[in-house]
Order: C-alpha cells, then structure tokens, then sequence
C-alpha cells in the first residue's frame, strides 16, 4: 500500500466506526478535547492524527490499534463487547450461542 492509501484508510475507518458508534464529527472532536472541525478535517483529508492521537482515538472507540487497522472487522468495538460477555458463559451457554452463529450463518 502507499502512504496515500494508509492515509485513505485512516480517514475512512475513522469515519467508518463514528458512523457505526452514530456519532458526528462534531460531538466527537468534542469528546476527544479538540474543536468542533477536528474529525471534519481528518476525514476530509486536510490533516491526519499523529500517532499518540491515533492512539486516543482507538480508545475512544474501546478498541485496539490492531482492531482498528483489520478492515475485516466492521464494528470492532461489537465484537469485543460480545467477546467480554461470552467469557462469562458456562459452556452449556456457550454451545448455545455456537449453535445461533452457526443457524445465522447459513441464512
């Protein structure tokens, strides 16, 4: 990939987990502390995190620096929440769930 690509991607999966948290630009450059055209200017292309940002920002969204760069996961912060809650499962519990993915998946 090229440096434009990355910077593609940054910008669109920013804009990609906002949208699936229903969050605007707005509230969210507010959340993090900055103005309310921080998260504009970055999915518009005007500027890019810094690293130590990007960093803020996968907190944000409760995920992980790898979570964030795996496109294959749309809703990563989903999917961890699933992920704490199926700890607590007994196994009787958690072959029920198996058995529900395994029905969805065939649908």
């Amino acid at each position: 990939m090229s440096t434009q690509e990355y910077e593609k991607y940054v910008r669109d999966r920013i804009t990609q987990l906002r949208s699936n948290k229903g969050i605007s630009e707005y509230k969210m450059s507010y959340d993090l502390g900055h103005s309310r055209s921080y998260i504009n200017n970055i999915s518009s292309g005007k500027s890019l995190p810094p690293l130590t940002e990007l960093f803020v920002i996968c907190n944000y969204f409760d995920i992980t620096p790898a979570e964030f760069f795996d496109g294959t996961i749309p809703n990563p912060g989903l999917i961890q929440k699933a992920v704490e809650g199926l700890r607590e499962l007994n196994d009787k519990d958690l072959l029920l769930i198996l058995s529900c993915i395994n029905r969805l998946q065939k649908i």
